[in-house]
């Protein structure tokens, strides 16, 4: 349970590129007394390193022995100009989102310069069962989201949410088939989003892009097709990030 916590501190602040405690928190579930001595216990051995405002960045002993960058801004260098284009191509706002601890966040957005209407869906953590980002990534990480510790506990936020575990596992069933998930009108009324993960296993995994837009837009054909198309962009920015794309039996490729 230590090892865990400590872990789970290093993934949030390392995606995030810097946190806060409170950040930390947030992210975590742990109690802020907890969290401030597990940072500073990270902080003694060099895994994290105080980089001012309170703020928490991964230690030079950590780069070291990863030698690698996944934080939110090194993967906004590859992934936001293709969402930009996406956004512009097909006229609605196009979103980044990963797995931060235990929950979906939206970490950014594209939206279309062609002067078209569109919906913003803003930044933050998203529910697991009532957005399509969240779904996207859950779907494909069971051990992360365990749905048999949910019963009870799922919100219903409009008529339309899924509030049965059994219901989601049925959905979640489906994404794995096709590759992407949907919300039509599941978190707020007139409403709807198309997402899938960036692979299904790995680093990708924890990742998903997608789209939103009104229920006028975003009717039942044109999300169709629209998913398809996110879940091949999905697969090229995972190519390009250099993460291995393996399709299993549950995830046709999209085509």
């Amino acid at each position: 349970m230590h090892l865990e916590r400590l872990t789970l501190i290093l993934e949030i602040v390392g995606q995030k590129g810097a946190a806060t405690v409170a950040e930390i928190c947030a992210h975590s579930d742990l109690p802020k007394p907890t969290a401030y001595r597990l940072v500073q216990d990270l902080v003694g051995v060099g895994l994290l390193e105080p980089v001012g405002g309170g703020r928490f960045a991964l230690g030079t002993r950590l780069k070291r022995i990863t030698h690698s960058d996944q934080s939110d801004r090194a993967l906004l260098d590859l992934i936001a100009p293709v969402l930009k284009q996406a956004a512009t191509e097909i006229g609605v706002a196009f979103f980044l989102s990963r797995l931060r601890g235990r929950s979906v966040e939206i970490i950014h957005v594209e939206t279309p310069d062609t002067g078209v209407s569109y919906l913003h869906p803003g930044l933050g953590k998203r529910p697991l069962h009532a957005c399509s980002c969240s779904k996207a990534v859950a779907a494909f990480s069971p051990d992360v989201f365990p749905t048999g510790e949910m019963e009870g506990r799922l919100r219903a936020y409009t008529e339309f949410t899924l509030t049965s575990v059994q219901d989601l596992e049925a959905e979640f069933d489906i994404i794995r088939q096709r590759g992407f998930a949907e919300c039509v009108e599941e978190i707020e009324r007139g409403m709807c989003s198309v997402a899938a993960p960036l692979a299904p296993s790995g680093p990708g995994a924890t990742l998903s892009i997608g789209a939103t837009g009104s229920t006028r837009v975003f009717a039942s054909a044109f999300r169709e097709e629209l998913g398809p198309r996110i879940a091949r962009i999905a697969q090229g920015l995972s190519a390009d990030l250099g993460w291995d794309v393996v399709q299993d039996s549950r995830t046709p490729t999209a085509s």
